[in-house]
C-alpha cells in the first residue's frame, strides 16, 4: 500500500537521496511525476515535449536537492517553482511553437484535468469519448492561446491544484496578483472557447 504524500518526511527522502539512496529518489519521481508532467503537457500542449521537459525538471530537482529548505515551503511547491521556471526558459526559446494535432495523443496520459476524470465515472459511449476528446482539444488549443503568464496562472490553479499561497511562492508574485491572472486567464480562455465554438457552428 503506498503511503499518503501528505504523510511522507519529505526533508529526510530528501537527505537520504543527497545520501546516495536510490530507493528514496524512486519514491520522489514516482510520487511528484504525474503532477510535473501534467504541468508540462499543459503548457506545451505536446506529449512528447511534455515528457521531454519533466526528466530535465527531474534532471534540475536532482542536482539542487541541497537546495530544499522545508522552513521556506512544501516539496510540492519547491518542485512546482522549478518546473515553472523551467518551462518558461523552454518557451523563451521556443516561442514560435503552437500547439499541434499530435494533443490528443497525450490527452488520455495527462490525468491532471479533474472536470473530465469525473465525466469518466463510467464508461462513456463512442459518441461521448469523441466529444470529450474534441473538448479536450479545444480548451488546449486555447490554453496555448492564452499570454503566458495568464498560463500559468490558471494552469497551476485549476489543473493542478495550488492555493492562492502556494502560486504566489511558485511565481515569487502577491497573492492578489495571482487572483487577478487567475481571473483574467479564465476570462480570456472562456473568450477563445468561445470564439472557437462560433467558427465551429
Amino acid at each position: 500500500m503506498e503511503a499518503n504524500p501528505l504523510e511522507i518526511d519529505w526533508s529526510h527522502v530528501v537527505r537520504s537521496c543527497m545520501n546516495g539512496d536510490s530507493g528514496a529518489w524512486a519514491e520522489l519521481v514516482r510520487t511528484h511525476h504525474r503532477r510535473v508532467y501534467g504541468l508540462c503537457y499543459r503548457f506545451t500542449g505536446n506529449p512528447a515535449d511534455a515528457e521531454d521537459l519533466t526528466q530535465d525538471v527531474f534532471l534540475k530537482v536532482y542536482s539542487n536537492l541541497a537546495s530544499f529548505d522545508s522552513g521556506r515551503g512544501s516539496l510540492q511547491v519547491w518542485i512546482a517553482t522549478m518546473t515553472r521556471n523551467l518551462l518558461v526558459d523552454n518557451f523563451r526559446r521556443t516561442r514560435n511553437q503552437r500547439a499541434t494535432s499530435s494533443l490528443d495523443d497525450g490527452w488520455e496520459s495527462a490525468e491532471e484535468l479533474k472536470p473530465l476524470d469525473r465525466l469518466t465515472a463510467r464508461d462513456p459511449s463512442p459518441h461521448e469519448s469523441a466529444a470529450r476528446k474534441e473538448l479536450a482539444k479545444m480548451v488546449q488549443n486555447a490554453l496555448a492561446r492564452v499570454s503566458v503568464e495568464l498560463r500559468e496562472a490558471v494552469i497551476l490553479r485549476d489543473l493542478q491544484d495550488l492555493d492562492y499561497k502556494e502560486i504566489a511562492q511558485v511565481l515569487d508574485i502577491p497573492e492578489g496578483t495571482v487572483k487577478s491572472r487567475i481571473s483574467r486567464g479564465r476570462a480570456e480562455l472562456a473568450r477563445l472557447l468561445e470564439r472557437t465554438k462560433r467558427e465551429v457552428m
